[in-house]
């Protein structure tokens, strides 16, 4: 008798299977924030049919910064030094901007030594995604808070924490990002929605995701803790998101939802809950982040978008092509110019 014949085998719309997006086996902690949002990344990347060739992936020096390696094999890659993933990733995407970058840092990596960095990657709107797996300490140094960490916040040493935090979604859309979120690396529905969001828009998306640390930070007293997050989140919106390359037709009940198309025809679908809220104000989206800091709440969804804003890579008119490729005749002043130049220093 025959055996039956294997199943076909699941594919995206570019003819790839889930497995050509994985990466190495995670050495982080079981139960660890990081790899939940490692799952989402291969699924928003899988799902939206981005060749893995084609992304750039960017890190730091932390847990966060160990991510890269557990997701896109196939893609490029930079490790580097504490901090400076974003002029990494920048340098990168102005030599090729072709390519799709991924930065995965941490509260650390970004707000305390990264800080500059970051803050400069905002004011230039830098067309890439940066992550930060947020849980409020330094999870290889052994615990220490980190500058996101909130007022009234305990270590399990006991220690509580009197500085006030660092808001990197505040700091987003002050400074420039186009696309600001937050999300809880626990939410698998509404991080996949941000996640391909994210791919599909054209500028730069800051997602801070709330990621616990089970060995330093999970603990009573931690307000970055799996318990402290399905008490005090408060979602703006549910979230839906439909790709451009989709047949599906929407239908959406008038003043219930809001759409926003995206760059790529991509359409971001937002779902009214008890909010009346617009991500389309800059005024509107640093007030409300304000008013859940004061009533103890974490705010999630898609807090912030802009597409009317040049990215670094549309401002600087760079030609479409790889840097690297460009033949000598169209990146070599001819001698006629050169003497022009000359001409004017004399």
């Amino acid at each position: 008798m025959s055996a039956a014949p294997a199943p076909p085998k699941k594919t995206n719309h570019i003819g790839l299977e889930v497995l050509n997006y994985r990466g190495g086996k995670t050495t982080l902690c079981a139960g660890c924030g990081h790899n939940a949002i490692t799952e989402r990344l291969i699924d928003a990347f899988w799902e939206m049919g981005v060749e893995p060739h084609q992304v750039a992936k960017m890190s730091g020096i932390g847990c966060s910064s160990k991510t890269p390696a557990y997701f896109l094999s196939q893609s490029h890659g930079f490790n580097a030094v504490h901090g400076r993933a974003p002029a990494v990733a920048t340098g990168a995407l102005l030599g090729n901007h072709q390519m799709r970058c991924v930065v995965v840092s941490g509260d650390g990596d970004t707000a305390s030594i990264g800080l500059g960095q970051f803050m400069h990657m905002l004011r230039r709107n830098v067309p890439l995604i940066y992550i930060i797996e947020n849980n409020g300490v330094y999870g290889l140094t052994k615990g220490q808070f980190s500058a996101t960490a909130d007022v009234g916040a305990k270590l399990k040493t006991g220690t509580v924490n009197e500085l006030p935090p660092i808001d990197c979604c505040l700091a987003g859309i002050e400074l420039g990002a186009t696309l600001v979120a937050r999300s809880f690396s626990g939410d698998k529905r509404q991080l996949s929605a941000i996640l391909r969001a994210a791919i599909a828009h054209n500028g730069l998306s800051v997602i801070d995701i709330i990621s616990p640390c089970v060995t330093f930070n999970d603990h009573e007293g931690s307000t970055k803790s799996y318990a402290y997050m399905k008490d005090h989140e408060e979602p703006l919106h549910e979230l839906d998101f439909v790709p451009g390359f989709s047949d599906i037709e929407v239908e959406i009940a008038e003043g219930e939802s809001r759409v926003v198309e995206l760059h790529d025809g991509s359409k971001l679908l937002l779902h009214k809950l008890e909010h009346d809220y617009d991500p389309t104000s800059k005024i509107h989206a640093l007030e409300v982040l304000h008013e859940s800091t004061q009533r103890n709440e974490v705010l999630t969804g898609i807090i912030y978008i802009d597409r009317g804003k040049q990215t670094l890579t549309e401002m600087l008119d760079i030609v479409d092509e790889p840097l690297a490729t460009l033949a000598e005749h169209r990146v070599r002043p001819s001698r006629e110019v050169l003497e022009l130049i000359n001409e004017e220093f004399r």
